[in-house]
């Protein structure tokens, strides 16, 4: 699972024009699984199912 700040530096995420982060592929925004026992938050695409880890 590769980190959010990679996956923006090489094209695989953007931002639209409300900064939210959109799938490089589907340019769908990313949903976010979150769980109250770790430090990192998991954004999933809702169509490909690719995940992105991000660090609280």
């Amino acid at each position: 699972m590769k980190s959010v700040r990679k996956a923006l530096r090489d094209d695989e995420l953007d931002k639209d024009t409300y900064d939210r982060l959109v799938c490089g592929e589907c340019d769908k925004p990313l949903q976010t699984e979150n769980d109250p026992d770790s430090i990192k938050t998991v954004r999933v695409c809702p169509d490909c199912k690719q995940e992105w880890k991000e660090i609280r």
